[in-house]
C-alpha cells in the first residue's frame, strides 16, 4: 500500500487532484479571477504591500469601516505551486460588509521554494501585521487566520507557533482559525501528481502536517470542507478535528452541503451567504471566549 488502503497513483490522485471532481475546473478560476477583480475594484484596498524581505511576500489588505475591527488574515489555496493573492481578493467581498478587515497573503511557490519556506513566510505575515504601523482600519488584537486547500495547511502551521520563543509576540496574537478544505496530513501526497513540483519527503511530512504536529495550548479551530469533495478531503478535516478536540483543545468540523472542492469558498463573495455568516459567527464566538 501507498497510503492507507490505496495501491496507486491514480487512486492517490482521483481523490486529491480536485480537479478531477469536476467536469470542468475552467469556469472557478474564471470566476475566482472576476469576483476577485470586482472586489478590488469595488473595495478600498491597499495591494502589494510588502511584509518581507522577497518580492513574492506580500499581501492585499481590504480595510473595513471600524477602526477596531476584527483582522482575518486568509492564505490562498493552490497546491503550493500556483495561483496568488490576486486571485482570491474576492475572499473579502462578503466579509468587509460583515465589518472585517481581510488580508490575503501571497507567498512564493514550490519548487522555487520549499513546503518549510512557505510556513515560515506565513507565520512572518502574521508577525509583521501584528506589529505594523501601516495605517488601515483593524485591531492588531483581533488577528484571525483562514486559508483554503493548501492554505488550510497553513492555518494549520500558523496554529502551532511558538510566538513568544520565535517572535517575541504574545502566545495568543491568534485568536482562531478557520480552515476550508484543508491538508493536515501530507502522507499521500508523496505519491501524487504533486510529487514532482512539491518535492515531499518524510521530514517534510513530518514536520509540515498540522495532524501531527498539535499544539499544547491553542485558540478554537474550524474545519469547514465542502460536502461534495472527495472522501478523502472531508476525511482529512474531520481527522484533524478528531486529532485537535483528542488533545483537549477547542475544534470543530463541518461541511458545506453540495460544495466542491472549488465552490467551498465562492460564497466569501456574498455577505448574505452561509459561510460568510459562519466565518462572522466563529470570530464573534471566539470573541465571546
Amino acid at each position: 500500500m501507498l497510503y492507507r488502503d490505496f495501491q496507486t497513483q491514480q487512486e492517490i490522485d482521483d481523490q486529491y487532484d480536485p480537479e478531477r471532481s469536476v467536469d470542468d475546473p475552467k469556469p472557478y478560476y474564471e470566476l475566482f479571477v472576476g469576483d476577485s477583480a470586482k472586489a478590488r475594484a469595488e473595495l478600498e484596498c491597499q495591494l502589494d504591500v510588502p511584509f518581507g524581505p522577497t518580492v513574492e511576500e506580500t499581501v492585499d489588505i481590504f480595510p473595513a469601516r471600524d477602526a477596531d475591527a476584527p483582522i482575518l488574515v486568509f492564505i490562498h489555496g493552490g497546491y503550493w505551486r500556483r495561483l496568488s493573492s490576486k486571485e482570491f481578493s474576492l475572499v473579502a467581498r462578503g466579509l468587509v460588509a460583515h465589518g472585517i478587515t481581510v488580508v490575503i497573503t501571497n507567498y512564493a511557490l514550490c519548487p522555487k521554494v520549499t513546503l518549510g519556506e512557505i510556513t515560515r513566510q506565513s507565520r512572518a505575515a502574521v508577525a509583521w501585521l501584528a506589529r505594523t504601523e501601516r495605517d488601515f482600519a483593524g485591531s492588531r488584537e483581533r488577528i484571525f487566520v483562514s486559508g483554503h486547500s493548501a492554505g488550510g495547511q497553513q492555518v494549520g502551521r500558523l496554529l502551532n507557533t511558538q510566538w513568544e520563543v520565535d517572535y517575541g509576540l504574545p502566545a495568543d496574537v491568534i485568536k482562531g482559525g478557520f480552515a476550508i478544505s484543508g491538508l493536515f496530513d501530507l502522507n499521500p501526497l508523496r505519491y501524487s501528481f504533486l510529487q514532482a513540483m512539491v518535492q515531499i519527503d518524510h521530514q517534510t511530512i513530518q514536520r509540515e502536517s498540522p495532524q501531527f504536529n498539535l499544539p499544547a495550548h491553542a485558540p478554537p479551530m474550524h474545519a469547514s470542507v465542502g460536502g461534495a469533495e472527495s472522501d478523502e478531503f472531508r476525511r482529512q478535516s474531520a481527522d484533524y478535528v478528531d486529532a485537535w478536540q483528542a488533545a483537549g483543545l477547542d475544534g470543530a468540523y463541518s461541511e458545506q452541503p453540495g460544495r466542491n472542492h472549488f465552490s467551498a469558498i465562492t460564497d466569501f463573495a456574498e455577505a448574505g451567504s452561509p459561510l460568510c455568516t459562519q466565518v462572522a459567527n466563529f470570530i464573534e464566538a471566539c470573541e465571546r471566549g
